[in-house]
């Protein structure tokens, strides 16, 4: 079953935003064309109401003025004609109109319209057009574009939901391309994308900047590579020249010298193996607190040693000081290469870091921790980088051992996460696969 957070859709994406922008557009829009309909329609009531009082008026005065009776619903001074058409000030026609709405047969907005019957002083007949079907017309139009505009809203939001939803696959699309070329394939390609928009220039130029940087991270590693094996015969053959000289100061300086030449030549062709995929793993069911042990054994290094073992449910633990320990579970991984990554941490361990260095070893995690300043915060965001140790206090050193130790937990399908412990020193925890 989907859990329920996957089934609400998300609120701050780009599908739901440009949804959303969509949606109050078109509210906007039909608000506005309805309240300019409504006032058009509204003057335009008036307009025609007041066009036929004015003229009703002119025929009621005709036939007043001839026959001396009313006709058209003309009346003589009423009682509810409007303040200002009682007394005009002059013979001519004039209008008003009456918003009141009072109960009776009049009821409603009404539109009047005026003129003496004589001089000053003589009454006022008047004609009134109630124009309540008129608003009511109105109100009903109102109504109608309120539901048709629902309606077309009610249309027009999923057809923007499916076209915003377009847009954003091709987006994602070109982000998890981002996403995977940023965490290392740099095979990754958005590929060819529908449309001449920009959403198809920023795929291009994903690709394109992954073209560029695969070729210069290839060059680099050839580069890499040609120079490790171009160094391998001279240090080589600087070792058998040591050994030639004399046994004395000099002679153990330049030992250590070019052993450290050698160590550094042979890291640099197992990274450069490592980048160019030319590594296979070689796997064997081992036991995993023995492997660990003689990794640790072989650095020669004082280290603390910890196997704790699930047996039945129960936690058994085993403590043993400089290399020995319970080695009754078994995982299947490299040997060789598993040895090469506790190997490097514990090395890093102690080179970088204080001691006492200690190693636990629980189920198939293998953590390694020290007591010193801890991993520095640019290597904990961006991870280790080749010949960059990130701190002066941790050390000297050529940067390679923990990038060595990445590779071959890749390699081995591994996942190795290096943390600060909250009471300070560098934790570097190994889960291998099950």
């Amino acid at each position: 079953m989907r859990p329920f957070h996957r089934l609400r859709p998300d609120l701050a994406s780009l599908r739901w935003k440009i949804a959303a922008l969509a949606a109050a557009t078109a509210c906007l829009v039909v608000a506005a064309v309805g309240v300019l309909v409504h006032l058009w329609t509204a003057q335009d009531i008036r307009s025609r109401a007041e066009a036929q009082a004015f003229n009703g008026v002119y025929s009621a005065m005709d036939v007043y003025r001839r026959t001396g009776t009313l006709a058209d619903g003309a009346e003589l001074d009423p009682a509810d004609l409007p303040a200002a058409l009682r007394h005009p000030a002059d013979d001519k026609r004039h209008t008003a109109y009456d918003g009141h709405v009072d109960a009776g047969a009049n009821a409603g907005p009404t539109m009047w319209a005026a003129q003496r019957t004589g001089g000053p002083g003589s009454r006022v007949l008047a004609i009134r057009v109630n124009m309540s079907n008129d608003f009511h017309t109105l109100r009903q139009l109102d109504v109608t574009m309120a539901v048709a505009s629902l309606a077309a809203l009610a249309a027009a939001a999923p057809l923007a939901v499916y076209g915003a939803g377009l847009l954003a696959r091709r987006l994602r699309r070109v982000s998890k391309t981002a996403g995977r070329i940023s965490a290392g394939d740099l095979d990754a390609r958005t590929g060819p994308t529908k449309g001449r928009d920009e959403v198809a220039d920023i795929a291009a130029t994903v690709d394109l900047m992954a073209d560029s940087l695969g070729q210069r991270l290839r060059t680099e590693r050839q580069f890499t590579a040609d120079v490790a094996h171009e160094l391998r015969t001279p240090v080589g053959g600087l070792l058998a020249a040591v050994d030639l000289l004399p046994p004395g100061e000099t002679e153990d300086l330049l030992r250590a010298r070019v052993r450290d030449l050698r160590g550094l030549v042979e890291d640099l062709l197992e990274i450069s193996r490592l980048d160019a995929g030319a590594e296979q793993p070689i796997r064997a069911r081992v036991p995993l607190g023995a492997v660990v042990s003689e990794a640790v054994t072989r650095t020669g290094l004082d280290t603390e040693v910890t196997v704790a073992e699930v047996i039945g449910g129960e936690d058994i633990g085993g403590e043993v000081i400089g290399g020995e320990a319970d080695a009754a579970r078994t995982v299947e991984t490299d040997p060789r290469r598993l040895e090469r990554i506790v190997g490097n941490l514990v090395v890093n361990a102690h080179r970088h870091g204080d001691t006492p260095v200690r190693v636990i070893v629980e189920g198939r995690t293998v953590v390694v921790r020290d007591h010193g300043p801890g991993f520095p915060k640019d290597l904990l965001l961006h991870g280790p980088r080749r010949f960059h140790t990130g701190a002066t206090e941790r050390g000297s050193g050529h940067g390679l051992g923990l990038t060595i130790a990445l590779g071959q937990s890749r390699l081995l399908g591994a996942e190795l996460r290096l943390d600060n412990a909250p009471d300070g020193g560098a934790v570097a925890t190994l889960r291998l696969p099950d």
